[in-house]
C-alpha cells in the first residue's frame, strides 16, 4: 500500500503534470513502512511473548492508518480526491477482526476525518468536481480507479480473514475429533477393567472344576484323555487370566507401557513366535531390521500381531502375509501386506473407528485397529492403510525414528 501511494503521487506529479508537495506526501508512506517493519518484528515474537495487549495494538494501527490516509488526502485535493473511498477498506477490515464497539469507534473517526477534509486541504484544480478543462474529467477517472482499488483491498483482506477463520474451524474440528477418540478410549478402559473384574470369579470356578476333573480322571483306567482335556482347560484358563490381568492393570491402553530399547528384528521374532510359526506368515528382510527404537515393546508387538491376524483373516487360505521393515522419512515403517480381496474406499475411510468391523457377527468387535491407531498416535507415529478391491491391503505402522538410531553391532548399511 505504501508503494502504491508513492508511485501514484509520482505518476500524478511527473506524468499528469499536476504539482504536488511530494516531500510532505512521502511522510505518510514512510510512517506506514516503519510501523509495518516494527509490527512484523513483533509478530515473529508473539509465540514467545505475552499478547494481552494485542487488541489495543490493532486498534492503534487502524487509527494510525486512518490518520495517514487523512494526511495524504489533505495534501492531494481533500474531499475532491476520489481515493477517499479507501476509508471503506479500514472500516471493512475492522468489522471482520475487531469488536462491534471498536468498529463503531473507528467508523466515527473515519467520518470525522472525512468531514475535516472539507475544512483543511490543499486544493488541486484538476480534481475539482466542476472542473471544465479540456479532455476527460480527471475526477471521474480517479473515482473509477479509487473504487477499483477499494474493491481490491476489501476482497483481499476479507478473503484472508475468511481463510484464517476456515483454518481455525478446521483446527477446532480436529481437536473435537481427538477429544471424541479419547472419550471412546476412556470408555474402553472402563469396559476392560470391569470385564477383568467380573470374569475373574467364573474363571477361577472353571479352573477348580478342571482340576477336580483331572484328579478324578487320573484314578480311572481310561481317564487319560479326560485328564489331558482338563489340563488343556486349565492352561487356557491361565491364559485368560493373564490377558485379564493385563487389561485390569493397563486399562486396555497398551500405550501406558514404559518405553524401552528394542531391535526391530527381535520384535518381529517375538511376533512370529506368538503366531506359533504360522507358515503363511513370512518376515522378509528389510532396510530397518538392525535399528533400535525406544518404544513400548510389548504394546508394539501386540499391535503388529493384531495387524497380522487381520491380514491372515482377510487372505485366502493358500496366500501368504508378508511383514518387513523399511525407512519412511522420519519413521521406521512396519509393513504388513496381504493378498486378499482388498478394501473399498468406504471401508478405508472408516478403518480405525471403534466398533467398526467387516467381519461376521461374533467374529470381532472392531477394536483391534482402533487400539493400534491409538497406540501409534500416542507414541508419535501413525497407522495408514493402502488398498484397492482385488489387490490386497498394506497396513503401515510408522514408529518415530529417534535422532540417534542405534544400528546393531556388526550390521552393514
Amino acid at each position: 500500500m505504501a508503494a502504491g501511494q508513492v508511485s501514484t503521487a509520482i505518476f500524478v506529479d511527473r506524468v499528469l503534470r499536476i504539482e504536488l508537495p511530494l516531500g510532505w506526501i512521502a511522510l505518510a508512506p514512510a510512517v506506514t513502512i516503519l510501523t509495518n517493519l516494527w509490527l512484523a518484528r513483533r509478530a515473529m515474537g508473539t509465540e514467545r511473548e505475552e499478547t494481552s495487549g494485542t487488541s489495543t495494538l490493532v486498534v492503534s494501527v487502524f487509527v494510525l492508518d486512518i490518520a495517514c490516509l487523512t494526511a495524504l488526502l489533505m495534501l492531494t485535493g481533500g474531499p475532491n480526491n476520489p481515493f477517499s473511498l479507501l476509508y471503506l477498506v479500514q472500516i471493512t477490515l475492522s468489522a471482520i477482526i475487531l469488536t462491534k464497539r471498536q468498529t463503531w469507534a473507528l467508523g466515527c473517526l473515519a467520518v470525522l476525518c472525512f468531514g475535516l477534509l472539507f475544512r483543511v486541504y490543499l486544493p488541486i484544480p484538476a480534481l475539482e468536481i466542476h472542473h471544465h478543462g479540456g479532455g476527460t474529467n480527471l475526477h471521474l477517472i480517479g473515482m473509477w480507479v479509487g473504487f477499483a482499488i477499494a474493491t481490491f483491498f476489501v476482497a483481499l483482506f476479507s478473503g484472508k480473514i475468511a481463510e484464517l477463520l476456515r483454518n481455525r474451524e478446521d483446527a477446532l474440528l480436529r481437536v473435537q475429533e481427538e477429544l471424541a477418540r479419547k472419550d471412546r478410549l476412556a470408555s474402553l478402559v472402563t469396559l476392560a477393567a470391569g470385564a477383568a473384574h467380573e470374569l475373574s470369579t467364573p474363571l477361577g470356578t472353571i479352573a477348580i472344576a478342571a482340576r477336580e476333573m483331572e484328579r478324578l480322571a487320573t484314578r480311572g483306567p481310561s481317564g487319560a484323555e479326560l485328564a489331558e482335556d482338563s489340563r488343556l482347560i486349565r492352561s487356557e484358563v491361565d491364559r485368560c487370566r493373564e490377558i485379564l490381568l493385563r487389561m485390569s492393570a493397563e486399562g486396555a491402553e497398551p500405550a501406558g507401557e514404559a518405553a524401552e530399547p528394542a531391535e526391530m528384528d527381535d520384535l518381529l521374532r517375538d511376533v512370529q513366535q506368538k503366531l506359533q510359526a504360522d507358515a503363511r506368515v513370512r518376515i522378509l528382510p528389510g532396510t530397518a531390521d538392525s535399528l533400535v527404537l525406544t518404544i513400548p515393546r510389548r504394546a508394539v508387538a501386540q499391535a503388529v500381531l493384531a495387524l497380522t491376524r487381520n491380514a491372515l483373516e482377510a487372505s485366502p487360505a493358500e496366500s501368504v502375509v508378508e511383514i518387513r521393515t523399511e525407512l519412511a522419512g522420519p519413521y521406521v515403517r512396519l509393513l504388513v501386506r496381504d493378498h486378499g480381496h482388498g478394501m473399498s474406499e468406504e471401508t478405508l475411510r472408516h478403518a480405525g473407528e471403534p466398533f467398526f468391523t467387516t467381519k461376521e457377527t461374533g467374529q470381532g468387535m472392531g477394536l483391534g485397529v482402533f487400539l493400534v491407531r491409538t497406540l501409534a498416535e500416542r507414541i508419535g507415529g501413525r497407522l495408514t492403510y493402502t488398498s484397492a478391491p482385488g489387490r490386497g491391503t498394506d497396513a503401515a505402522l510408522d514408529l518415530p525414528l529417534p535422532a540417534q538410531s542405534v544400528p546393531r553391532v556388526g550390521s552393514h548399511d
